[in-house]
């Protein structure tokens, strides 16, 4: 199934059309077919349109249909994501050579999202991040969440929103093509209150941005932290690691984490540690640094506080390969961004073979733990409330 753009000729060819017929009738025929060859030279530039192809992926364990919806723009940009938790499977973006190349980490085949992965991709909910001790209360009532990574609770819990399948309908304008996912969340789904009326909605244009919008409304008092989960890897993905790519971030301050990475309070400030990115450095530069005391960690997964904190659309995040010229930019209205480089990915199967740092993520959301931290901004949603946040990526080369 294909769902194109009418494109403003194509209107055009339309009118003219109507036009010729009303004209012809009126004894005008060939003032109107010179009309029309003049206003309808060809043009396939402008006659080509944008792109949403829908095809069958496979099946859930119980039967579902999973379908792949492929987003094409004029510039030979690529999105391919599947409505089994609204997971974004594939972004293939040319190099300064204009070799094309996916840049995402994934799987080959449905069934590789059907059993527990690293999140490739995924949508993120009802909580993305850890909440401390899988507990949090709301209005002196306390809710209990399964504990899925140690003591805490990451991600949504044992089946999340990316382990779900959500309802998909295309969307598009002149300037952009779609699709809106949509999931309900019933009341006690996973231990958290009220039903969550989520949508998640990706579309492409033709500069090459990837635009995340989100929705929710609840019916009770509840928490709400959505984010997407995606690897990049802008020298393509199972390319190697991604310690040489450059980053910056639009971030002077970060939040500590204790053992089981926790927020341990209040933002510190990155000037003088390995956490400073306010200027561009390789990944891989000081990542060596946090594997020693007193950090005692795997690499970056940290939430970095990021200026501004007002909810309009900024700059997060900048990002370059240096061998291929890929430049990514982020662009989020969420007060923070999580800095993950693969530390855990070791090369298995349920991993799609990729090895530690082979992917980074910038996972634009609230802070960890929000719902314990009263000083954190804040994740709690109320009944009449519509939560919307956007995030976008930009993708441009450098040569």
């Amino acid at each position: 199934m294909s769902n194109p753009i009418l494109s403003p000729r194509l209107m055009a060819r339309i009118a003219v059309s109507l036009l010729f017929a009303a004209a012809a009738g009126q004894g005008l025929a060939a003032q109107a077919e010179a009309e029309a060859k003049r206003i309808l030279q060809p043009d396939p530039a402008t006659i080509a349109t944008m792109t949403h192809e829908v095809k069958s992926y496979g099946k859930t364990k119980d039967g579902q249909e999973v379908k792949v919806h492929t987003l094409t723009n004029l510039k030979g940009m690529r999105v391919r994501l599947i409505d089994y938790g609204a997971t974004l499977i594939g972004v293939e973006t040319p190099d300064k050579s204009g070799k094309a190349a996916n840049i995402t980490l994934g799987f080959p085949a449905l069934d590789g999202y059907l059993q527990r992965h690293p999140y490739f991709g995924s949508t993120v909910g009802r909580y993305g991040n850890r909440i401390a001790g899988g507990k949090f209360t709301l209005d002196g009532k306390t809710y209990t969440l399964a504990k899925n990574n140690g003591p805490n609770h990451l991600h949504g819990g044992l089946k999340g929103f990316d382990a779900v399948l959500w309802k998909a309908e295309p969307v598009s304008t002149q300037e952009m093509v779609g699709v809106k996912f949509r999931y309900t969340s019933a009341d006690g789904e996973e231990g958290y209150p009220g039903k969550l009326d989520v949508t998640v909605t990706y579309t492409l244009n033709n500069a090459n941005e990837l635009r995340i919008d989100y929705t929710a409304a609840t019916d009770k008092l509840t928490v709400v932290n959505l984010t997407n989960h995606s690897y990049w890897n802008l020298a393509g993905a199972g390319s190697g690691d991604i310690l040489k790519h450059e980053l910056t971030l639009s971030a002077d301050k970060y939040l500590p984490i204790d053992d089981t990475s926790i927020p341990t309070g209040a933002p510190a400030d990155v000037k003088g540690t390995p956490f400073d990115f306010t200027s561009p450095h390789a990944i891989g530069e000081r990542i060596g640094e946090l594997k020693k005391d007193p950090h005692k960690t795997k690499g970056y997964d940290h939430c970095y506080v990021l200026r501004g904190q007002q909810g309009n659309l900024e700059l997060a995040a900048r990002v370059k390969d240096p061998s291929t010229g890929r430049v990514m930019e982020v662009f989020t209205t969420e007060p923070g961004v999580q800095l993950y480089c693969g530390n855990f990915l070791g090369g298995g199967a349920g991993e799609g073979g990729f090895k530690q740092h082979e992917g980074f993520c910038l996972e634009t959301q609230h802070y960890p733990d929000s719902p314990n931290k009263p000083e954190f901004p804040s994740t709690v949603l109320r009944p009449g409330q519509v939560l919307k946040s956007t995030t976008m990526h930009r993708f441009s080369v450098e040569k």
